[in-house]
């Protein structure tokens, strides 16, 4: 059956309900009797290791369909939380001695750093494929390697713009900038104001790595070109690292040691007014803006405050750099089922399960944006426009480069990422460890041993 935008709409509309009234489990049972296109292997039992959750709802929403999932197929799975830094040390370690979860929830292109050892998925991305309306090329890309599926990019997070609106109009701005020489005046208005920025250069794999690349792709330097061969000598590269040293100076102190989670606490506790994120902080002002009945005193009082930052915090889209087109880089989040698993068809029943539209729209509805899709037909969910600072966030996987950059997302640019090269180039010139010169040329010396 083909998923029309009506048919997904009415299916995302009947499903709230479904969720709301407890009656998951009954479609879920209905489903695997009728649309379960892998039947679980007799005795089957699965563990999936996935990054923490950010936003409460989002985990509490997979935890049912997990729940619902058992339910329906008798294959219990056992879900293991790890820091978003984490999951790829884990799953590489796993993959080299051949035993552990059964399934890995990561970013980027961690597949592409053990090859062989995914499972072939290409039955399950064809089915998801042609039902709902195809996958997004960044997701091919992701998701293929050889002409196979070696995992599905489930999932997506837009690493946006999340700004103060009154703090921009009091640095003189009435919307944010496209512009990168702009953008950077508007870095210092906020900074004369009083009211600075801050985005995190310590090792942080979603927000640290998606500005410093969107940086170094604005001014048109690259880690590798087309065929693979290290460029980042540039003079390219030497003015995206003035760029960003510009705007470090402009930024509140401290920035070169933050994770992917200082960013949100700095925003939430008004010390910086434009950061970059997913929408996590937003979802956080606003659920800190209706505590439950339960709630301490301390969040009661909180909710005032949190209610007005959620009105004053909207997202925008990366400004456009001298290379005159979007360099934005989202995170990509992969699930995979490794090559030693005794259930494989089990794996791949669960893939299915999360994709169908009666659990993908919920799930994505109570993660308030902070995940989206790739596939094409959950564009429409009615969500995406129900609340117009979540919109941008739609276009994540349409508008995102991939990990290589210019080059391939094979297991050389995930080992470029997960050794954060780019990252600690920028981050060390910028904050005067190392001149811009010796910063490079360091950069180049780890590409060049990753890459030879």
């Amino acid at each position: 059956m083909n998923l029309t935008r009506r048919s997904l709409l009415k299916s995302t509309a009947a499903t709230g309900l479904i969720a709301a009234t407890a009656s998951l489990t009954g479609w879920a049972k209905a489903w695997a009797a009728t649309e379960l296109q892998f039947k679980p292997e007799d005795g089957a039992k699965l563990q999936l290791l996935r990054w923490r959750r950010f936003i409460q709802a989002e985990e509490d929403a997979f935890m049912r369909l997990v729940a619902a999932f058992t339910e329906a197929t008798g294959v219990p799975v056992d879900v293991l939380n790890e820091g978003l830094d984490d999951v790829q040390p884990k799953a590489s370690v796993a993959a080299n001695v051949g035993s552990g979860p059964d399934m890995f929830w990561g970013l980027y292109s961690l597949p592409h750093l053990f090859v062989d050892q995914c499972m072939d998925v290409t039955d399950v991305a064809d089915l998801l494929g042609a039902k709902y309306g195809g996958w997004v090329d960044t997701a091919v890309t992701y998701g293929t390697s050889g002409g196979r599926w070696i995992a599905l990019p489930i999932a997506y997070n837009a690493n946006l713009i999340n700004y103060r609106i009154s703090a921009i109009k009091e640095a003189g701005f009435s919307e944010m900038p496209q512009d990168t020489e702009s953008f950077l005046e508007l870095n210092k208005g906020l900074q004369r104001i009083g009211k600075p920025a801050g985005m995190a250069l310590g090792h942080a794999s979603g927000d640290g790595n998606a500005w410093v690349h969107w940086c170094l792709w604005s001014h048109g330097g690259n880690l590798v070109d087309e065929n693979d061969n290290v460029v980042i000598n540039s003079p390219e590269t030497e003015a995206a690292l003035n760029y960003a040293k510009a705007l470090y100076d402009t930024w509140i102190p401290g920035t070169a040691s933050w994770n992917d989670s200082f960013n949100n606490k700095a925003f939430l506790s008004g010390q910086v007014f434009l950061t970059n994120n997913g929408v996590s902080i937003y979802a956080a002002a606003l659920r800190g803006a209706n505590p439950p009945a339960d709630a301490d005193q301390a969040t009661r009082d909180a909710a005032p405050a949190m209610a007005a930052m959620a009105e004053d915090t909207s997202h925008a889209f990366w400004p456009v750099g001298p290379v005159g087109t979007p360099t934005e880089f989202h995170i990509a989040y992969p699930l995979l089922g490794m090559k030693y698993t005794k259930y494989p068809n089990a794996v791949k029943a669960f893939m299915q399960f999360l994709m169908e539209a009666e659990n993908y729209g919920p799930w994505l509805t109570d993660a308030v944006g902070y995940l989206t899709q790739p596939l094409n037909a959950y564009r429409d969910l009615p969500f995406w426009t129900a609340d117009p600072k979540l919109t941008p966030a739609v276009y994540a996987a349409e508008r995102t480069l991939t990990a290589g950059g210019k080059g391939s997302v094979g297991d050389k640019a995930a080992s470029a990422l997960a050794d954060f090269v780019v990252l600690d180039m920028i981050a060390n010139a910028v904050s005067g460890r190392s001149s811009v010169q010796d910063a490079i040329r360091t950069a180049e010396r780890q590409a060049q041993r990753i890459y030879r």
